[in-house]
């Protein structure tokens, strides 16, 4: 059995599902910004996601890999700036998608329910070619291809929101110390 990189999976694996793809050749800062986009979606907004970015209808925000990434008008749907349209990552992420959810299917799990819980993108070995120039001399020419693993989860409690307003707006500010006085403060009384 293959080890997975996250620990996510041991804590209930019969309402998760997995997949994951070896030296893809794709790009890793590619596939780490479309994994970064993709962490925390439901799998059926993921699927429509993507085949906006594939029609170049909505982007995938960069972020840490943003050297050289031109600006993108549709990026501000993030909050960001810089974005493209990573189209073979793309190809990459709906083919482990797709895997991911036919397990699921395999487990008897409802895949309506299910959410993107984790992805895991990790440098493989580079691909080494080399390059011609001028003059005699020869550069290397490498590829940079990733690991991909991808954990499919079904929400278990919903967590409903707080109806206590003022306990958490009036501890807006305060360092930990603080907090933990009044916190004695308010046992006492």
């Amino acid at each position: 059995m293959v080890r997975y990189a996250s620990a996510a999976l041991a804590t209930n694996p019969e309402k998760t599902s997995r997949a994951r793809g070896e030296y893809l050749r794709t790009h890793f800062k590619n596939m780490r910004e479309v994994a970064a986009a993709l962490t925390g979606l439901k799998l059926t907004k993921a699927y429509s996601y993507l085949s906006d970015v594939k029609d170049h209808k909505r982007v995938i925000p960069f972020r840490r890999f943003a050297g050289g990434v031109g600006r993108a008008s549709q990026a501000k749907e993030f909050k960001a700036t810089q974005g493209r349209w990573p189209e073979k990552s793309v190809r990459f992420i709906v083919r482990l998608l797709k895997n991911a959810e036919s397990n699921a299917d395999a487990k008897n799990i409802d895949v309506e329910d299910l959410f993107i819980k984790n992805i895991v993108v990790q440098q493989a070995p580079k691909t080494r070619r080399r390059t011609y120039r001028a003059h005699g001399r020869i550069n290397p020419y490498q590829g940079h291809p990733t690991h991909v693993e991808i954990i499919l989860a079904v929400n278990d409690v919903e967590v409903e929101k707080s109806t206590d307003k003022v306990a958490a707006v009036s501890l807006v500010g305060l360092n930990r110390r603080q907090v933990a006085r009044r916190r004695i403060e308010a046992a006492r009384a």
